[in-house]
């Protein structure tokens, strides 16, 4: 009896372990498909209290399909699921199904709520105060929906799969398509809510960038150098980071190198510097920009 339990022990702890995977993955998928829902709910009074109301736009197909709305007077959902059809498709073969399924959902939600709170009065005729708080409340939903891997405008999915293919970046073709679906605002409502759409793209596309960033962005360091064990030794003590050991070589030298790879947040970046000059001025160190961060140990420390 107990020489079976033994057998069915490692069978038992395989089957809980696969039980736990697949638990957390249901978890991931229902926090993902939530935060779309809510993500969707926020763009939408961002855009039906603030924005559409003082005819104010936002850039890419959601942008169009305010102006589409209001020439026909047509409600804004459907224009938003007809404009990003052809774009679906392209993200599904492009991009792959998970990207498609997101995104078709956050469009489907975002569309829904704009129907529902259509009919609610807007809070200010001011279009500066309309521009700012539409576009911060506006931005803080797409930022959402963009963090979990959908989107709301096809022309992003344009800009993906033109970067593939040209020498052009995703940034460089949003901003040439936005820029010309702002100045037909222009036309089909005045230069002033042109300009002040203008003010509102500004401020949806910095709050998109806090919300998928963060407030307190963190930085990915690189260090080349011949005394790895004594800036080791000062990153973990003073600023409390762990860090990674890398086996370089040098390309014209061909002699061994150390490289040392850690994270730190923004306003431990310049403490870093004083570090790695202080124990050797010859390194060669490296700062870049980190989105997001998956798993480790990575908390903020008091810097010493």
């Amino acid at each position: 009896m107990a020489e079976n339990e033994m057998i069915l022990d490692p069978e038992l702890a395989a089957e809980q372990k696969r039980k736990a995977k697949h638990r957390k993955k249901v978890q991931a998928y229902i926090k993902k498909y939530v935060s779309l829902f809510i993500g969707s709910i926020i763009t939408a009074v961002g855009l039906e209290i603030f924005l559409v109301p003082n005819n104010i736009i936002d850039g890419g197909v959601v942008g169009i399909s305010i102006m589409a709305s209001a020439l026909t007077g047509q409600p804004l959902g459907i224009f938003i699921i007809l404009f990003n059809l052809p774009f679906l498709y392209l993200g599904y073969k492009q991009i792959g199904k998970r990207f498609a399924f997101s995104t078709t959902f956050a469009i489907l939600s975002l569309s829904a709520w704009t129907a529902y709170f259509g009919p609610v009065e807007k809070l200010t005729g001011d279009l500066f105060l309309a521009a700012i708080f539409g576009g911060i409340i506006t931005g803080l939903g797409v930022g959402l929906i963009i963090r979990n891997g959908g989107s709301l405008d096809g022309t992003e999915i344009v800009a993906i799969i033109l970067d593939k293919k040209s020498s052009f970046s995703i940034g460089e073709v949003v901003m040439f398509i936005n820029l010309f679906i702002l100045s037909s605002a222009s036309l089909v409502f005045s230069w002033d809510k042109a300009m002040y759409s203008l003010v509102a793209y500004f401020v949806i596309s910095k709050m998109i960038d806090i919300v998928i960033k963060g407030l307190d962005e963190s930085y990915a360091v690189m260090i080349v150098t011949e005394n790895h064990e004594e800036i080791t030794a000062a990153i973990m003590a003073r600023l409390g980071r762990g860090v990674t050991l890398l086996h370089g070589e040098g390309g014209y030298t061909g002699d061994p190198k150390k490289v040392l790879y850690s994270v730190v947040t923004r306003l431990e970046v310049d403490k870093l510097k004083e570090i790695v000059m202080e124990k050797d001025e010859a390194s060669f160190v490296t700062i870049n920009p980190v989105h997001d961060i998956v798993g480790g140990m990575f908390k903020k420390k008091a810097i010493h």
